[in-house]
């Protein structure tokens, strides 16, 4: 499929032409951060900056309901009590804009843990087929960025289904996944011109050339290695640590969960929660272990 070219003008109104049909999430600014949030026509979408959070929460909610149950009596017997469940799956279709290509190959991550022939996660898998991503390339990577040490780019498409490039008066859009094609039907989208295709281009090396020198992974085991019996190293570097968590919620490829049941009278629910391998208690076993 050619490309295509939206005016930044008309991005509000694309917004609210796809929100007839679907949940739209943008990034918004609350406060100082960005967060992605349902698209509404009278909150401004800033694309200028990357969200502080990743939209790993449209896939894998960090609060997401399993099922209900209820025990049941039975009525001849009263000492016979029954277990009724009723499985719970919540995946309207829903579109994310304005990501990162690296917030949307992180799902490239979970993928490989809860949608694959091993073992299938039913809940992710049906909120990542009711999912598309609408990634905006990035075109000023900051001195935190180093997506093209781990063999990604700052317009790396996987995990996306349709990639924004930004340039002059607009968005160059095109198309990155075959599904994707039903969200560029509109009437607002019009064909893309070579100088559009060009700039957009040229923005992408430029904003890979932007990153620096590559550091090679490769070096790190043996660099951790060297650190290894240094206890004062350690104690300097987790001294600054206060447990909060925040690194692995933050992070658009940790899928750690924890699992509760949430029970009052007869019925309760089965709740998963967001976990993070940093608390002292991840795991944590009544032995203490």
């Amino acid at each position: 499929m050619s490309a295509k070219y939206l005016p930044g003008e008309k991005l509000a109104a694309w917004l609210e032409e796809l929100s007839g049909s679907r949940l739209v999430l943008v990034p918004v600014m609350e406060r100082d951060a960005v967060v992605f949030r349902p698209f509404a026509s009278n909150v401004p979408v800033e694309l200028g900056r990357q969200a502080n959070v990743p939209p790993k929460d449209s896939v894998f909610p960090a609060t997401e309901r399993l099922m209900r149950f209820r025990y049941v009596k039975d009525p001849d017997d009263l000492g016979k009590v029954s277990l009724e469940l009723e499985e719970t799956v919540e995946a309207p279709p829903t579109v994310v804009v304005g990501g990162r290509p690296c917030d949307a190959r992180g799902f490239t991550v979970f993928d490989r843990v809860y949608n694959s022939p091993r073992a299938t996660d039913v809940y992710y898998q049906a909120r990542r087929e009711n999912t598309l991503f609408v990634t905006l390339s990035c075109d000023d990577p900051d001195n935190a960025c180093f997506c093209h040490c781990v063999g990604s780019s700052p317009s790396d498409a996987r995990g996306s289904d349709v990639m924004l490039t930004p340039v002059e008066g607009g968005f160059l859009v095109e198309q990155a996944s075959e599904r994707a094609s039903e969200l560029l039907g509109s009437a607002l989208l019009t064909d893309a011109s070579e100088a559009s295709v060009s700039q957009a281009q040229a923005a992408r090396v430029a904003a890979l050339e932007a990153l620096g020198e590559r550091f090679d992974p490769a070096q790190a085991p043996a660099k951790l290695l060297e650190k290894f019996d240094d206890l004062g190293f350690w104690e300097d570097v987790s001294a600054k640590c206060i447990s909060c968590g925040a690194c692995t919620y933050l992070c658009p490829t940790c899928y750690c969960f924890n699992v509760t049941d949430e029970r009052t009278g007869m019925t309760g629910e089965r709740i998963r929660t967001w976990d993070t391998c940093m608390s002292f208690q991840f795991t944590l076993e009544a032995s203490g272990h």
